[in-house]
């Protein structure tokens, strides 16, 4: 049976992070890689993992990289810590990696807000893959590359990403400077297409496109926060580009 290896990046995760570690035990490997959390989230990582990993946060892809490099599973499985693998995803990823027919699997994951999963506003990514060539790009919306073929599971991976309106807006404020400083380290610059059309494009496409407007008012919420967190990376790439951030 080919080995397994979970890696979990965190920082400031005690309030999920051990039901996460509970949903993944069945990995050969675990791999926490910590942006020197200041809760218990070193406490709580240290009772369960393998490897216990800490290392200053730059960007996403340079610490999964980092992480990458101590695995020693034969396959890999990315998890963050308000995420869970159901006991259906469990068995198909073992069974997959048993008899893999590709070299990494697309998941599914539904959004879980406002006491309900938005089956409408999910997102399918690379998460396991043949850890033997398998790296990140990229420094917010990192993107995991493999050596192969890429299929998708069947079973969804349960996210319970946002933890209340507040922090789902902090959490676009922060990754909006992210994207903001790269477009600006790439010599992009902000118009009136991008402050006007973009964010009007991202609440049609999630809202109308996907569906949103069938998960009430949870997908209303959703479709109207993402298009504010567009409108804000191109607000602060403009305030980079006059110097006053």
């Amino acid at each position: 049976m080919p080995k397994l290896t979970v890696i979990i990046p965190t920082f400031n995760e005690e309030a999920y992070l051990e039901d996460a570690l509970f949903s993944v035990s069945f990995a050969d490997e675990i791999i926490i890689i910590d942006s020197f959390s200041t809760d218990k989230t070193p406490e709580v990582a240290k009772r369960y993992a393998t490897k216990f990993l800490q290392r200053k946060f730059d960007n996403f892809s340079n610490q999964k990289n980092f992480a990458l490099k101590e695995a020693t599973g034969d396959w890999v499985l990315f998890v963050d810590a308000d995420e869970r693998v159901t006991h259906s995803l469990e068995a198909e990823i073992l069974e997959s990696i048993e008899n893999p027919k590709h070299a990494g699997y697309v998941i599914n994951f539904p959004h879980f807000y406002m006491n309900r999963f938005l089956y409408h506003h999910s997102d399918d990514v690379l998460r396991l893959v043949k850890r033997e060539g398998a790296h990140f790009t990229g420094t917010v919306h990192e993107k995991l590359h493999c050596n192969g073929s890429v299929g998708k599971l069947q079973n969804k991976m349960l996210h319970f990403t946002y933890k209340g309106l507040r922090n789902y807006i902090n959490k676009k404020e922060s990754y909006a400077w992210f994207q903001a400083e790269n477009l600006f380290e790439k010599n992009k610059k902000t118009t009136w297409f991008h402050l006007v059309f973009k964010p009007g494009y991202r609440f049609f496409s999630s809202y109308i496109i996907k569906g949103g407007f069938r998960d009430g008012i949870p997908g209303l919420t959703v479709a109207a926060v993402n298009a504010y967190g567009v409108f804000q990376r191109y607000v602060k790439l403009l305030l980079l580009q006059k110097g006053m951030r």
